[in-house]
């Protein structure tokens, strides 16, 4: 589909779907598991990006939901995941999102610190059925990405640090109440990950873990989560985390490991969030300004920036772009896009060459389908943008583009 009718019709900032990359994203992470570990419950982390139109397409591809917030349970219950296939994480669920999360009768409860366990212990006390929880652990593993998507390292707002002793108090704090049924534990050791060996030193470290509870505590493994955070290709020459080969080392490091401290194998759940979501949306813009500064930089604007994508600026996220309403003519020269909102660090590319670009070309920016409209504001007061899904020669509308009034309504 042309992408200068896409901008015509529904104007831009666009975030654009491709439903064929979608279902074959999510259908190449779930038969690569269910072929190297048949059983494996594969769930989207909805935190990549939470629409409907896209979590019905993912429910009906087989997969779960893992949520991270009462904003996002109630956008899967209303996209029509059964309550069973939703697992809730987060470092700092309130009462009142627990509360939700227990009547709405969700399936897993991944518990994150021993407030939360208190919490639970109080909201439980009267259930005749305890609440499946698996709990959060920190395995202390340093990868390779960004020290801002690094999540099991020590020194980690997330999960219990098994090194410290605290982990092992945490079995001994959920044992002790009747309400909590404690099926295994959780880690997640960071995003945009390319290589699997990070995943088998996590894999040794719950499974030695949870050999050490059984002995010391009786708690016997039933489900092991070794999160997701498989890593995508953003720019070119770069090449995405191999799913199939990962999900093979995965499967074996399990079956190894559980062979050695004698465990049952568990259940085994994998959740992958941007290697889904991430390759199938593309971002398009419209370019405005430019600026010149002779022996230091050339700015061209567009009309979007950290208000719909702050992933560049949060935490130098690199992206590739091409001028989408022509064939480029004339040499390439070095520029920076520039997003339009009213910081100096309002930047979507540092660096990119492109021939030539005149005010009213359409940029187009490819794997912005992950944590860029998860993120989006109304910095400066900017509508956040429209998104479609198209397949088949065909658009659909799956998220308005906000007006100004939407900007004021909850004004008082």
């Amino acid at each position: 589909m042309a992408l200068t009718d896409l901008a015509a019709e529904y104007g831009t900032p666009l975030y654009i779907y491709d439903e064929a990359t979608l279902r074959g994203r999510a259908a190449l992470v779930r038969d690569a598991f269910a072929r190297a570990y048949p059983g494996t419950h594969v769930v989207y982390a909805g935190k990549a990006f939470m629409n409907t139109a896209i979590l019905q397409l993912l429910r009906s591809e087989g997969y779960g939901l893992d949520v991270v917030s009462g904003g996002e349970l109630y956008a899967g219950l209303h996209a029509g995941f059964a309550p069973a296939e939703i697992t809730f994480h987060g470092n700092n669920k309130g009462r009142a999102e627990l509360d939700q999360a227990l009547t709405a009768g969700i399936g897993r409860i991944v518990v994150d610190n021993a407030h939360e366990i208190a919490l639970l212990s109080e909201l439980t006390r009267e259930r005749e059925t305890p609440v499946t929880v698996l709990l959060r652990l920190n395995p202390s593993i340093d990868v390779h990405t960004h020290e801002k998507i690094a999540t099991g390292v020590a020194d980690s707002k997330f999960g219990f640090p098994i090194a410290t002793g605290q982990a092992e108090r945490a079995v001994a704090a959920v044992r002790a109440h009747p309400g909590l049924d404690l099926a295994g534990y959780h880690a997640h050791i960071g995003s945009q990950i390319f290589d699997s060996r990070s995943y088998v030193e996590a894999i040794d470290e719950l499974l030695a873990f949870a050999a050490a509870m059984r002995d010391r505590h009786g708690v016997t493994i039933r489900e092991l989560s070794p999160g997701g955070g498989y890593g995508i290709a953003y720019l070119p020459g770069e090449e995405p985390a191999n799913v199939a080969a990962w999900a093979g080392t995965i499967a074996s490091a399990v079956r190894e490991r559980c062979a050695w401290w004698d465990l049952p194998l568990p259940a085994l759940t994998v959740e992958p969030g941007r290697s889904i979501v991430g390759p199938a949306g593309v971002a398009l813009y419209t370019i405005g300004a430019a600026k010149t500064i002779p022996g230091v930089r050339a700015y061209v604007s567009v009309d979007g920036g950290m208000a719909d994508n702050i992933r560049p600026t949060l935490y130098g996220a690199q992206y590739h772009a091409e001028i989408a309403n022509r064939c480029g003519s004339g040499a390439s020269a070095p520029i920076t896009i520039a997003g339009k909102y009213c910081e100096s660090g309002d930047i979507l590319i540092d660096h990119i060459e492109l021939p030539p670009v005149e005010p009213g070309d359409l940029l187009a920016m490819p794997a912005a389908g992950a944590y860029c409209l998860a993120m989006a504001s109304n910095y400066n007061l900017a509508p956040r943008p429209a998104a479609i899904m198209v397949n088949d020669g065909a658009a659909r509308l799956i998220r308005a583009r906000e007006s100004f009034a939407d900007l004021v309504r909850f004004d008082r």
